[in-house]
């Protein structure tokens, strides 16, 4: 199967495939702070938005900022065009997208089959569920039947979810024209993907051949089957909140330019799944409006090769074009030669280029960068995501092969962030002052890099400076009591103003 483009969570962070949450590329390609090439206004209705539609020569379509804009101001605010089970899904239910299980004792739609979550599923037979019409298409063709067959046999399971989406858009193509229509507005990259034979004999033989066979679909052409998987890999965003996940076209947001240090954050509606798209921070009049499409705790390499998989472009943003990824160096290894040095990409704009020393001749390829990168990152994914003392170990061990800003090692940080004070036998309050300053100086490392990386009102950053408060006030509770008012007095003095 080749490299799949959504966002896969993961135990600690996000190293090998990607879901930041998490949007999957439009059309456009990454997005310069200077939006460059040709460019022409292509919407004459946007003039009352915060926002206009332009296209350019290298972005394609993408938003502009009618307005100096606010940090905090929301931008978009629109329900999805179609939705459905995420690629790679494991069971869900067809109504309202939370997990199931395929033994017997799963409840079952009466009529397909199906695995729901149960009879009052708030999603069976209604439009963002599991209507009535693809009821009867999986009840005629025994696709229930045929899940149960498969049921211990993970991979052919993923696949029949994927197909779900697919199926889904075909028929509102013969119910609603005008939204199939809004669809095929979205870019495909269908000859780009031609191009691609892993990519395109994948998707031929695992969606268009079965959707014309065992699935009834016989009038479809093989053309317009691939458009659409190929509409889906580029736009879709993958949305849920707590364990409801699922992937959702939309008629704006699609539209967003990336960029690996955006402009943008969303949220969702987990009840009408509408995508709530806001400004992270001031965005000046005419600046391309942009989010991000990869996992910010990720080094150029990696990001850049994310992409290109899923999303069919070589991102060069600023980030990507930096060799110190905007001053945060967080891919930098140490040079294990002068001990002095530091080893980066003397190109990173070139996936293949070497990583040289800044201090000495010693130089890596850029493959076997690759593979050091994978087997660190193998290591961390080995850890329990709540072992403290893992964790702890992970960071000792490679803290003198990684530069200090390197991204697993922040991705070790960011999960030491929020387990120290919160798993037992580490709990705020019982532990040792050392310990909570530790917390302490994580967050403040961690929140010196993301203020670059994902600055202003942005999640990542809130949940550190949350968790950054928990352990000031622990701290300053204990040298009060320690020290009386005037050592109080002096930790505020030092800490808020």
């Amino acid at each position: 199967m080749p490299p799949r483009k959504h966002k896969n969570k993961k135990k600690h962070h996000q190293h090998q495939a990607q879901q930041q949450v998490s949007p999957v590329q439009s059309s456009n390609k990454s997005s310069p702070t200077k939006m460059e090439g040709n460019t022409e206004s292509c919407d004459s209705t946007s003039k009352q938005l915060p926002y206009r539609i332009e296209k350019s020569t290298v972005l394609g379509r993408y938003l502009v900022a009618n307005r100096d804009l606010k940090a905090g101001e929301q931008l978009i605010t629109e329900e999805p065009l179609a939705i459905g089970p995420c690629v790679s899904a494991d069971a869900v239910c067809l109504g309202c997208y939370m997990p199931v299980k395929l033994q017997s004792a799963q409840y079952r739609c009466s009529a397909c089959r199906w695995p729901m979550c149960g009879p009052q599923c708030r999603g069976l037979h209604q439009p963002k569920g599991h209507t009535a019409q693809e009821c009867e298409l999986l009840r005629t063709h025994k696709l229930g039947e045929a899940l149960e067959a498969i049921r211990d046999k993970p991979d052919l399971v993923k696949n029949y979810y994927e197909l779900i989406l697919i199926v889904r858009i075909f028929l509102i193509k013969q119910n609603a024209p005008e939204i199939y229509a809004d669809i095929l507005q979205m870019e495909s990259h269908t000859e780009l993907r031609k191009s691609n034979t892993e990519l395109w004999q994948y998707y031929e033989r695992n969606v268009v051949q079965r959707l014309k066979g065992d699935w009834g679909m016989a009038a479809l052409t093989a053309d317009e089957i691939h458009n659409i998987c190929g509409i889906l890999d580029v736009n879709c965003f993958e949305i849920g909140q707590n364990s409801a996940k699922a992937r959702c076209l939309y008629k704006s947001a699609f539209l967003l330019a990336h960029d690996c240090c955006p402009n943008t954050a969303h949220t969702d509606d987990p009840q009408s799944y509408a995508i709530i798209l806001r400004t992270s921070r001031a965005i000046r009049k005419d600046e391309g409006i942009t989010l991000s499409y990869a996992y910010t705790l990720q080094g150029t390499l990696k990001r850049r090769e994310f992409m290109h998989a899923g999303k069919l472009f070589w991102c060069c943003c600023q980030r990507c074009t930096d060799p110190k990824e905007l001053g945060t160096d967080c891919s930098a290894l140490l040079c294990p030669k002068c001990k002095s040095g530091s080893v980066r990409s003397v190109e990173p704009l070139n996936q293949s280029a070497a990583w040289c020393c800044d201090h000495c001749d010693y130089a890596l390829k850029s493959v076997e960068i690759v593979k050091l990168l994978d087997t660190i990152n193998l290591n961390l994914e080995s850890i329990d995501a709540h072992s403290i003392p893992g964790l702890e170990g992970f960071l000792k061990k490679y803290e003198r092969v990684l530069g200090p800003n390197h991204y697993l090692l922040l991705s070790a940080k960011y999960s030491l962030c929020q387990i120290y004070g919160r798993i037992e036998g580490y709990l705020l309050h019982t532990l040792p002052l050392e310990n909570v300053q530790k917390k302490e100086n994580y967050c403040r490392h961690f929140l010196s890099i993301i203020n670059v990386l994902e600055p202003g009102l942005t999640r990542l950053r809130g949940l550190i400076l949350y968790e950054l408060h928990g352990a000031i006030m622990m701290r300053s509770q204990r040298l009060m009591m320690a020290g009386g008012e005037s050592r109080y007095s002096a930790v505020r003095t030092h800490w808020f103003e």
